[in-house]
């Protein structure tokens, strides 16, 4: 089967996360003993394998307290104030990578709650960034993770439309995903005395990432998106790819590649998630030009 195969030079690591990972690296290879990650440093499976292979061992909060005295990474998404109280408790030292985007996020959800404004954030609830963005005010904030939640806290009066809303995202949610939201909360409020406030909060990268995207999901015949079980931003980009090319399939490593997904002579598009490594797309790219 002959395969026109063209790898998508905006897919890979976003900048907050080649950045962790580089420190990551750095420790490792200077010989200063074992590095733990407070939860995956990139939710790619393959990714987590090579970087374990070189010594990170990958932890949960659970385990601080029997780690006294070592050497923890933050990720880049972010962790709320609690967890670096912890690591003072038991001596821990931090290497913190989270994400300088993510960390301007937090600091102005913490000003709009010190003047008074109800916190609403558009993200995935339970999702570690999130986590950290409401841990920033003890909790004190709104989640929604679509339309059909918004509508529900609506409904339930948990948004309060006499009150200053600021309204925030999480830094890798869709752009149009969120302008919906934005529109909905500012037609809620349309009649009562609340105001909004409305926060570009959607990392810059990530927003061009959607535009870059579909132009080049729709130039090609297939779409092979690369990305791991547990990426948020890769549920994002498949479906933003699917929406523009039907013939969109997801796999996480070359050995999920189906040869009968695929014509002779078509057009490949290789892509993936912030999370994915490049070297990854281009283990599957070299798999596809080969069947």
């Amino acid at each position: 089967m002959r395969l026109d195969v063209t790898i998508d030079p905006q897919s890979g690591f976003c900048g907050g996360v080649i950045r962790a990972i580089k420190k990551a690296e750095d420790f490792l290879s200077g010989g200063n003993g074992t590095l733990y990650s407070l939860g995956s440093i990139v939710h790619n499976e393959a990714e987590l394998e090579r970087l374990g292979d070189k010594g990170l061992r990958t932890i949960g909060k659970e385990d601080m307290a029997r780690l006294a005295g070592a050497d923890v990474l933050i990720r880049a998404h972010g962790e709320p104030p609690q967890t670096y109280a912890q690591a003072r408790r038991y001596g821990i030292r931090l290497i913190d990578c989270t994400c300088p985007v993510v960390l301007q996020l937090q600091r102005h959800i913490r000003e709009a709650h010190d003047q008074g404004s109800q916190i609403l954030i558009f993200g995935k609830v339970g999702h570690a960034e999130v986590l950290g963005l409401v841990g920033q005010v003890d909790g004190d904030a709104l989640v929604v993770e679509d339309m059909e939640m918004l509508s529900e806290a609506l409904r339930a009066g948990r948004v309060d439309l006499e009150r200053h809303i600021e309204l925030f995202s999480q830094t890798t949610k869709s752009p149009d995903g969120y302008k919906a939201v934005c529109q909905a909360v500012e037609q809620a409020l349309e009649g009562h005395g609340g105001h909004l406030t409305i926060h570009d909060t959607i990392c810059s990268q990530v927003a061009s990432r959607h535009v870059q995207l579909s132009e080049f999901a729709s130039a090609r015949d297939v779409i092979v998106f690369v990305a791991g079980r547990d990426s948020s931003n890769g549920k994002v980009l498949y479906d933003l790819c699917r929406r523009v090319n039907p013939r969109t399939v997801r796999v996480g490593s070359p050995a999920e590649l189906d040869p009968a997904t695929f014509r002779d002579g078509d057009r490949v598009g290789v892509c993936g998630a912030t999370s994915t490594p490049k070297w990854l797309l281009e283990a599957v790219a070299a798999r596809l030009r080969s069947l």
